[in-house]
């Protein structure tokens, strides 16, 4: 029986044409699981589902998720992780269908709207993570800032649109850092084994992609994947180049978001967390 499956163009690259389309006829995917994201049931026979492979060195595990939570993709981990992953997996649900050792995947780029500096050259978006202080809780947050100015697709005018590019899609301005933000439908934070993968947001198709997303998972502190956790969301700032900068401690960075907050030069949302 047919599965309501996602195989994106790099998990198909990585397992070959023969087992997609064999995983798209219902050979191998199992009707229902538990989807690797938000760890609740899935059905493959009902609803969307999207394959996520796992690849380490030199293994690689196949699993599925709902796609309302995660794109299909390629999740690049560490033999440790993988072995953690599978030991999950198999918790839950059949083993997958032995899939053919592929070779390591690069990280794809970002793609988003924010994708091009203000003078023609590809944006480069740093990103700081830590834990910062909404009356008296501590929220897990990502600070975003261009290394330069960023416009338009097109747009070599040297105008930066950062903001603007974000507002537009639902971020609004920090009046006081103190009061937690909004939370922005369409968009989350992508989290697997324990490590920062990518910021989702939105296309016009009704799908997620990666509005920024790492070369390499990042690591994060147990601090702050447990405040992502406790609240399932993550915060996420952004500010222009040159306004936050690179503060080593958490109350320099508390400060330079309150010096951004002042100068009217931040926006925020809360993004919901997926995975773990």
């Amino acid at each position: 029986m047919p599965r309501m499956l996602e195989v994106s163009d790099e998990v198909r690259a990585e397992i070959g044409d023969d087992e997609a389309d064999s995983l798209l006829a219902g050979a191998h995917a199992p009707d229902s699981y538990d989807c690797t994201s938000c760890r609740t049931p899935g059905d493959s026979s009902r609803e969307a589902t999207s394959t996520v492979l796992f690849v380490a060195d030199e293994t690689a595990v196949l699993a599925f998720a709902h796609s309302r939570c995660i794109p299909s993709q390629v999740v690049p981990v560490s033999e440790e992780q993988l072995a953690g992953a599978v030991r999950s997996i198999s918790q839950s649900q059949p083993p997958a269908a032995a899939l053919p050792t592929p070779a390591p995947a690069p990280a794809a780029p970002a793609s988003g709207q924010p994708s091009v500096s203000s003078t023609g050259q590809p944006a480069v978006l740093g990103i700081t993570c830590g834990l910062v202080l909404c009356g008296d809780t501590g929220h897990a947050a990502l600070v975003i800032e261009p290394t330069g100015p960023v416009g338009r697709p097109g747009n070599t005018s040297g105008q930066d649109e950062f903001l603007d590019l974000l507002t537009e899609q639902g971020f609004q301005f920090v009046e006081d850092v103190n009061k937690a933000p909004a939370p922005l439908p369409g968009w989350s934070v992508l989290m697997a084994m324990g490590q920062l993968h990518a910021i989702l947001h939105p296309t016009p198709a009704g799908t997620n992609a990666a509005w920024w997303q790492a070369h390499q998972p990042l690591q994060v502190t147990e601090a702050w994947r447990s405040a992502a956790r406790q609240l399932s969301a993550v915060t996420m700032y952004a500010a222009p180049a040159g306004t936050i900068g690179r503060q080593p401690r958490e109350d320099l960075l508390r400060q330079a978001l309150d010096r951004a907050t002042t100068r009217g030069v931040l926006v925020a949302a809360s993004l919901p967390l997926a995975g773990t």
